[in-house]
């Protein structure tokens, strides 16, 4: 009678050996040095994140050059895909800040690319995800944050204080308001890098749960988890357009706010 028992207690052992030999599913993200490096005490090793993000410019730099190259009367694929990742950003700056907004393109195309290809890289097999790290897209929304106050005071002067006083605020409510409105400002660096961040984070946990489920469940029901594998598949693909589209629209809103601080 202990047959039973014994038989199921082998088949979850021996399930539960497999998926620990698929690794923790966070282990996509943790950092690995290729070349260990020091100097003056300063750690700057090489990782595989820092190889990905050489790649991730090495291949928009790639895309840009064969497209500026060629400039031919009837585009080539390669040309075309450029032509309207440059005016897909150009249109996002000059709805968001007027005519102004167009010296803001260049930085804002890079921006975009570097976050879409880090997005899509990161979903080829045995590749690293390099905005699946914090401190990566804290860097970017420090960046680009303050950029914007930077631009702000230069522009404006102290008077570029005013953007923590919404326009028709009541005198007395001034003392209140600001705080909050300083508060509000803290908030965006957090939210633009920790967005990004979650999302592509989240996505390529989930797959590699579903992946692991596909390899250590039965054959019979493996059919359930890859389904909604290839799903997630394309629904990130999604993500990873719609992550980057984001993160430069809520850019050029911040430099709106800089070049135009009333409210």
């Amino acid at each position: 009678m202990a047959l039973v028992p014994d038989a199921v207690a082998e088949h979850a052992a021996g399930a539960a050996g497999h998926a620990g030999g698929m690794g923790n599913p966070l282990h996509h993200f943790e950092l690995h040095n290729i070349v260990n490096l020091n100097l003056g005490g300063l750690d700057i090793s090489i990782s595989q994140g820092v190889v990905w993000m050489w790649i991730v410019v090495g291949v928009v730099l790639a895309l840009f050059t064969v497209a500026s190259r060629s400039g031919q009367l009837v585009p080539g694929m390669v040309q075309n895909l450029v032509e309207i990742v440059v005016e897909f950003v150009q249109s996002i700056a000059v709805d968001a800040m007027g005519e102004e907004g167009k010296k803001y393109v260049p930085f804002m195309i890079a921006l975009f690319c570097f976050v879409l290809f880090c997005n899509l890289l990161g979903m080829i097999p045995g590749s690293f995800t390099v905005t699946s790290q914090l401190f990566v897209t804290a860097l970017l929304a420090i960046l680009v944050y303050g950029m914007s106050l930077v631009v702000g005071f230069y522009k404006h002067g102290f008077g570029f204080l005013k953007i923590l006083v919404p326009g028709g605020t009541p005198g007395w409510l001034v003392p209140l308001m600001i705080p909050i409105e300083i508060l509000s400002q803290l908030a965006r660096p957090v939210s633009l890098a920790v967005r990004l961040f979650a999302n592509l984070t989240a996505g390529h946990t989930i797959l590699a749960v579903m992946f692991g489920l596909v390899v250590t469940i039965p054959v019979w029901a493996a059919w359930l988890p890859f389904t909604f594998s290839v799903l997630i598949s394309f629904l990130e693909l999604f993500i990873a357009f719609i992550q980057a589209y984001i993160f430069v629209m809520l850019s050029c809103v911040y430099l709106a706010d800089a070049e135009h601080p009333a409210h």
